[in-house]
C-alpha cells in the first residue's frame, strides 16, 4: 500500500531535504539520517522554564517530586510519538490536520491557544537567557532581555545553513546543558537511596501541585506536539507500507534517546537543587538567581559558571524550537506564510514586551514567579493540543494500518484525562479564593471563560463521534485541478525596468525584452540614493544626481537606437516609494527588477526591495536573480 501526501507541505523551506530513501544509507548509516528531529523537540524539555519548577520542586520539596518528572516523561515519549506518527502517515503537521477536522470558530479558539503557549514558552526563554546573561557578565536584566531580540539573526543564519547543521547546533547546546549538570551532580553526591525514594507518588501540599503541574506544564508542552509531526517531514522516506513502519521505529529510537537525556538534565536539577539546598535547610530557595548564588559555598567556584553557561544554552536553544512551531502553527491554522525573520521578530516581542513590563513594575524579584506561571499556562493548554492528537491518531480512515492500537489509544485518553483533572483541580484552588472575594462582574467573566473554553475542550473531544469527516472535506490550499482551459495570454503594453546602473543592468533588460512586444514602452527607472537627493528629492544637484540622469538619458537614447521605444525615470529618498509611484503614475502592465541573493543582514538591507515593491503593487513582478 502507498500513502500520498499533498504538495501543501509543512515546513515548506525544509521539507524532504533530507533524503532517508539514497543509497549511500545503509545499516547505520539509514538510523543516523532519521536521528535529529527529536533533539529538536527536546530542547523545550529542558528550557529555563524547566529550571524554575526543577529548582522550585527540589528546594522545596526534596527528591518528593522526581516521580512527576518520571511521569511527565513517559507521557512525553507517548504523545511525542504520536505526534511523529501523524507527521510520518499522513503528512500533515497538527495545526493543518486541525484545520482540516474543525469548523474555522473552532480552529480560530485553537490557533490562539496554540499561539499563547508559544509566547509562554518564548517569555521562559526570555527570562532564562536574560537571567544567565547577568550571572555572567553582571549587566541588568531589562538589558538582558532587551539583548535577546537580536537572536533573530541567529535563527535566521540557521535557517540558510540547512537543516542538518541546525540539528547539529542544537544537539552541541544539548551536551553543554548535559555535561555542565553531569559536573555538577558528581559535585553535589546525592544519595542514590533518597534519590530512589523520590520515584513514590505524592504531594505533599496543594503548593506541591502547583509546582508539579507546572513541572508538566514545562515538560510536556503543547507547542512540542505542532513541532515534532512538522519536523519528520524533512526526511524523505519510501512511501509504503514497510518504509512508513520504518520511519516509525527510527522516529521511536530518536524520540527515546532525546527525550530520556532531557529528563536527566530535568532530574538532575532538582536533584541538584535538593541536595544542595532542600537538606542544608535552604528550602526558600526556589529563583534560579539565588540558586547561582549560593552554589559557590556548597560546590566551589566552578559550579555557578556552569550553571550560567547552561542556562544560557538552554534558553538559546528552545528559542529556535520555539519559532520553528510558531510558523508551523501559523502557517498551518492560517496557511500564512511571512518571512522567518519578522515571525521570529513578533514572537520575540511578544515575550520581551510582559518581561519587560515585570520587571519595570514589580523588579527583578518577581521573575521566577513569572517563570512558573508561563509553565502552568503551557500545562492549561495541553489538553486543547493533546485531544486532537489522539483523535487524528486514531483514525483508521485517515491512518489506514498505522492507527494506533486500542492499548496505545487507553494509555493516551488516560495520560490527557490525569492532564485535565490536575488542571481543574489546581484551577478551583487558584480561582475559588478570586471568586469568594470577587465583585458580581469579574465572576461572571471567570465563569463565562471557564464555560467557554470547558465547551471547545468537550466539542474537540467528542467531535469524531457525531461528525464523519470525510477526505473530500478537506481544506484545500490550492485550488482544483481543473483543465488549462480559457488562458488569456497578457500582451504587455508598458514594462517597467528597475535598474541600479551596474553591470547587472543588461540582465534585467534582457529578461524584459524577453516579455515583451514590438509596440511595447520600456520605462526604465533609477533610485538616486545619494545623501542630497535623500534630504533635497528632486532639487539635488549634487554630482551623483547628475551622473544618474546623465546614465538615465543614455540608457535611453542606446535602446532607441536598437528600435526600442523607452522613457526613463528617476526617483529619490524612498527606494520602494519612489519604484512603486514612477510604477503606478506611468501604468505599467509589468516590472522587471534585480535579487542579488544577498543573506542574513544584507538580505534585510537588499533583498527586502524586492518583497515590499511586490506586495505594494498589483502588477506581476518579475524577479531575475543576478
Amino acid at each position: 500500500m502507498n500513502f500520498h501526501i499533498d504538495k501543501d507541505v509543512s515546513l515548506s523551506e525544509v521539507h524532504e531535504t533530507i533524503d532517508t530513501t539514497a543509497t549511500k544509507h545503509r545499516g547505520w548509516r539509514r538510523i543516523l539520517s532519521f536521528l535529529g528531529p527529536a533533539y529538536l523537540v527536546s530542547v523545550g524539555y529542558m528550557d529555563p522554564g524547566n529550571w524554575a519548577t526543577d529548582l522550585a520542586g527540589g528546594s522545596k520539596y526534596g527528591y518528593s517530586l522526581i516521580w512527576v518528572l518520571l511521569m511527565s516523561n513517559l507521557m512525553a515519549l507517548l504523545l511525542q510519538g504520536l505526534s511523529a506518527r501523524l507527521g510520518i502517515v499522513r503528512g500533515r503537521d497538527l495545526a493543518q490536520a486541525n484545520r482540516e477536522a474543525y469548523p474555522r470558530y473552532v480552529n480560530f479558539v485553537l490557533y490562539l491557544l496554540a499561539e499563547g503557549a508559544i509566547a509562554a514558552c518564548d517569555l521562559a526563554e526570555v527570562l532564562g537567557m536574560a537571567i544567565g546573561i547577568q550571572l555572567l557578565t553582571g549587566l541588568p536584566l531589562i538589558w538582558g532581555v532587551s539583548i535577546t531580540v537580536l537572536d533573530t539573526f541567529l535563527l535566521l543564519y540557521l535557517q540558510r545553513l540547512g537543516m542538518r547543521k541546525m540539528e547539529a547546533f542544537i544537539v552541541a547546546l544539548v551536551a553543554i546543558i548535559a555535561i555542565s549538570f553531569l559536573v555538577e551532580i558528581v559535585l553535589a553526591r546525592p544519595s542514590i537511596t533518597e534519590v530512589a525514594s523520590g520515584f513514590v507518588p505524592s504531594f505533599p501540599t496543594d503548593e506541591a501541585l502547583y509546582i508539579g503541574i507546572g513541572i508538566i506544564g514545562a515538560t510536556v508542552m503543547p507547542h512540542n506536539l505542532y513541532l515534532h509531526s512538522a519536523l519528520v517531514q524533512t526526511r524523505k522516506i519510501d512511501r509504503t507500507d514497510a518504509g512508513i513502519k520504518q520511519a516509525i521505529k527510527f522516529n521511536r529510537v530518536d524520540s527515546t534517546i532525546a527525550l530520556n537525556l532531557a529528563f536527566l538534565v530535568n532530574a538532575g536539577i532538582l536533584v541538584l537543587a535538593a541536595t544542595v539546598f532542600f537538606k542544608t535547610g535552604n528550602s526558600h530557595v526556589a529563583e534560579i538567581k539565588e540558586a547561582h548564588r549560593l552554589l559557590p559555598g556548597f560546590l566551589g567556584n566552578m559550579a555557578p559558571v556552569l550553571f550560567a553557561v547552561a542556562l544560557i544554552a538552554a534558553g538559546q536553544s528552545s528559542t529556535v524550537t520555539g519559532t520553528l512551531a510558531g510558523q508551523i502553527v501559523m502557517e498551518g491554522y492560517l496557511s500564512l506564510r511571512i518571512n522567518p525573520w519578522v515571525r521570529r521578530l513578533i514572537t520575540r516581542l511578544l515575550a520581551v514586551i510582559p518581561a519587560l513590563i515585570v520587571i519595570i513594575v514589580y523588579g527583578e524579584t518577581e521573575v521566577d514567579a513569572l517563570l512558573v506561571l508561563s509553565q502552568v499556562i503551557l500545562s492549561l493548554q495541553l489538553g486543547f493540543a493533546i485531544i486532537p492528537l489522539i483523535n487524528f491518531v486514531s483514525d483508521k480512515r485517515k491512518m489506514g494500518k498505522f492507527a494506533i492500537n486500542p492499548i496505545t489509544r487507553v494509555g493516551a485518553w488516560l495520560i490527557a484525562s490525569v492532564l485535565v483533572i490536575l488542571n481543574l483541580k489546581m484551577l478551583i484552588n487558584e480561582v475559588m479564593p478570586i471568586m469568594g472575594s470577587a465583585a458580581l462582574i469579574p465572576k461572571l467573566l471567570i465563569a463565562a471563560g471557564g464555560l467557554f473554553f470547558g465547551g471547545i475542550l468537550l466539542y474537540i473531544t467528542f467531535h469524531p463521534y457525531f461528525t464523519r469527516n470525510d477526505a473530500s472535506k478537506s481544506i484545500q490550499l490550492h485550488s482544483a485541478n481543473t483543465l488549462l482551459e480559457n488562458m488569456n495570454v497578457p500582451d504587455h503594453r508598458k514594462i517597467a525596468v528597475a535598474l541600479d546602473f551596474s553591470e547587472d543592468d543588461s540582465k534585467i533588460l534582457a529578461h524584459a525584452f524577453g516579455q515583451g512586444k514590438e509596440k511595447t514602452t520600456y520605462i526604465l527607472i533609477h533610485i538616486i540614493e545619494s545623501a542630497s537627493a535623500k534630504l533635497l528629492g528632486t532639487d539635488s544637484d549634487d554630482y551623483e544626481t547628475r551622473k544618474d540622469i546623465e546614465r538615465m538619458q543614455s540608457y535611453v537614447q542606446q535602446l532607441k537606437a536598437k528600435g526600442y521605444n523607452a522613457t526613463g525615470e528617476v526617483g529619490y529618498r524612498n527606494r520602494v516609494k519612489e519604484i512603486v509611484r514612477i510604477v503606478e503614475e506611468n501604468k505599467a502592465d509589468m516590472l522587471v527588477i534585480g535579487a542579488h541573493g544577498h543573506t542574513g543582514l544584507k538580505d534585510l538591507i537588499y533583498g527586502e526591495t524586492v518583497n515590499a515593491v511586490r506586495h505594494d503593487l498589483k502588477i506581476p513582478v518579475l524577479v531575475v536573480t543576478l
